[in-house]
């Protein structure tokens, strides 16, 4: 998937200079796209999802730009596991409160992906999260946590989100607010194995997984579409931002024979042991699915002191 060089073009991004893949989706489109030529795409299954979401056009701290931003064919591998809570509040900011599965004990995930065909090109991505009570909540049910497990539903507070791009650097940092940085990253998820790479700044390993892939079951376009609403404070202010996700091909286990986690050298592992994970009780691996990431709003957010 790799260009050479002479086959980028840079383009302006909130007064950031980024280069961009030439004649690629953002090149071509600029985060306005013809869903029809998408549609040809021998990668891409379909396109219906998107058409029910219409783009708007928002001010962003990285200049006006159309929300959501799609795409179109993607893979991902969720590891959700356990960790007491006084770890993961020690690194919580005050205002959130984490989502418990029993007194004590909270749920916190790392999470690889990787995204073939999107409107800001080619490229993956790695997540260690913590889930957490919806913002507005007062007291949380049993429900929240059943679609919380279920990852149909999740809150998160993210603790470190490296990409392999510019482009989905400058976007996500700047203008969502994440704790994105660029990295050698390689996801790489079939029906058989899920295997992903993010090296540290040395070029060793920060974070690997080598895991085989939970027999996949395919869903129908929009009949499992999750939701996963992440919060960051831009400027002073708390926002949340939605990402809807179309599953088309996924798979779960509860088993962790054959799963490899290695912790190594760099900020992704740091922030993983920071929070003393107990045990992996779930993964998830979805091998193709799609979603639309919008642009973050202003939230309110209840503050845990009591």
């Amino acid at each position: 998937m790799s260009s050479n060089q002479k086959d980028t073009v840079k383009v302006s991004l909130g007064g950031r200079e980024v280069t961009v893949p030439k004649g690629g989706l953002y090149d071509q489109y600029r985060m306005n796209p013809d869903l029809d030529a998408i549609a040809r795409d021998p990668r891409v299954s379909g396109v219906d999802f998107f058409r029910r979401l219409p783009k708007i056009k928002v001010d962003s701290p990285i200049g006006p730009t159309l929300t959501p931003n799609f795409y179109y064919t993607m893979s991902s591998a969720r590891l959700t596991m356990i960790a007491p809570t006084r770890a993961i509040r020690s690194r919580l900011p005050e205002d959130l409160s984490p989502l418990e599965i029993t007194p004590g004990l909270g749920l916190i995930s790392v999470v690889f992906f990787r995204y073939d065909v999107a409107d800001i090109d080619f490229y993956t991505e790695a997540a260690v999260g913590i889930a957490v009570k919806p913002a507005r909540h007062g007291k949380l049910g049993f429900f929240d946590l059943v679609t919380g497990l279920k990852n149909e539903h999740l809150d998160a507070y993210v603790l470190s989100l490296p990409v392999n791009t510019d482009i989905a650097q400058v976007r996500g940092h700047d203008g969502y607010g994440f704790p994105k940085w660029v990295a050698g990253l390689d996801v790489d998820i079939n029906d058989h194995r899920t295997t992903a790479r993010v090296a540290n700044d040395a070029g060793g390993v920060d974070l690997s997984l080598l895991a085989n892939t939970p027999t996949q079951r395919a869903y129908p376009s929009g009949e499992r579409v999750g939701s996963l609403t992440s919060y960051t404070n831009i400027n002073g202010a708390w926002h949340s931002t939605l990402n809807q996700t179309n599953v088309l091909n996924a798979g779960t286990t509860r088993s962790t024979s054959g799963i490899t986690l290695q912790l190594g050298e760099g900020r992704m592992s740091d922030d993983l042991r920071s929070l003393k994970p107990k045990r992996t009780i779930q993964f998830d691996v979805m091998t193709e699915g799609q979603a639309a990431l919008h642009m973050p709003v202003p939230t309110s957010v209840r503050s845990r002191n009591k």
